[in-house]
């Protein structure tokens, strides 16, 4: 009588000499995979993504995993940058250059255009980067946007460590805190009603030492901006801020040549430089690993606003 049993017979008795294959799967391996993962369900469950880019490294990383999700195939969706007017040249030149080379599709919303026909106006202490979220919100609306991938982790900022990896957003483009979704067993529920839209945060998981880590492995270009250079600088409010057409040292503000970099890029008015040797990413991670302060803390002074500053922008609809 055959049983299924039969059908399926025992393999042979394993030597206890043999040795046992293993592989072992890294921090970064884990955190890679979740995020192409997040980028794979995205696309299968949304119908118009689209990336948010500004050639900061988040970002790289970020489009990085993209194609990494997608290969051999290009990326599916397109990226969407909004301009202050006040960006760094490395970094725009570096967005250009990367568009360009991997044939991607570009939309660029820029603040300027709102302040030029009075949609939007000057703030009295000149930063721009709080005037995003009208031009951001208006092209996603304008082209139809229903998932938008942010570089935004949880170590940054205490708002940005409230978000979801799905987080939704109103046919306002607002956040609600206390309006998010459980995301159990790594299930991400992107379900949301004409108007609406979802924010999407690949790197959730990731720390700052997580992203050069990564930078690291996969030698990913940077900017130069990234990696210590010779720039004139002033300090206000404990930053180093870079002589510019949108930073000027005020009365008794002192300017020096010094050896800096940056860890986040920006506005050029509010976004600091710190004092770094660091000329590799194997350096700059030595650096990360020792600093007690947050990129954000430590380097974008609009941040420094209030306690709230962030949630605030976040709720009506920020990055």
């Amino acid at each position: 009588m055959t049983t299924v049993l039969d059908t399926f017979p025992a393999p042979p008795p394993r030597s206890l000499e043999a040795p046992l294959s293993t592989h072992t799967v890294t921090e970064l391996d884990a955190l890679e995979s979740e995020s192409i993962f997040v980028f794979r369900e995205v696309a299968a469950e949304f119908e118009r993504p689209v990336i948010l880019f500004s050639g900061g490294k988040d970002s790289i990383v970020m489009l990085h995993l993209a194609r990494k999700a997608f290969a051999p195939a290009g990326v599916p969706f397109t990226l969407l940058h909004v301009d202050t007017g006040h960006n760094f040249p490395e970094v725009l030149d570096y967005r250009d250059n990367t568009v360009a080379q991997l044939g991607l599709r570009l939309e660029v919303a820029k603040v300027e255009d709102y302040i030029a026909d009075g949609r939007l106006r000057e703030r009295n202490d000149g930063t721009r980067n709080q005037l995003q979220t009208v031009p951001l919100l208006d092209a996603i609306n304008e082209h139809r946007f229903d998932a938008v991938f942010g570089g935004g982790r949880r170590d940054e900022e205490r708002a940005r460590a409230k978000e979801r990896i799905f987080s939704l957003r109103d046919e306002f483009g607002q956040w609600d805190p206390r309006n998010q979704r459980p995301e159990l067993w790594s299930l991400y529920n992107g379900k949301h009603k004409p108007g609406e839209h979802v924010r999407v945060f690949p790197l959730s998981n990731w720390t700052e030492l997580d992203v050069w880590n990564y930078i690291a492995r996969e030698n990913i270009p940077l900017p130069s901006i990234y990696y210590a250079h010779e720039r004139d600088v002033f300090e206000r409010d404990g930053m180093l801020l870079a002589v510019g057409p949108y930073s000027q040292p005020r009365a008794g503000e002192s300017v020096t040549e010094r050896t800096v970099r940056y860890r986040t890029v920006g506005d050029m008015s509010c976004t600091g430089a710190v004092a770094s040797t660091a000329t590799t990413p194997a350096d700059v991670v030595i650096e990360v690993a020792a600093s007690t302060i947050t990129e954000r803390g430590a380097t974008r002074a609009d941040d420094r606003a209030s306690e709230a500053a962030m949630e605030d922008r976040k709720r009506e609809g920020y990055f």
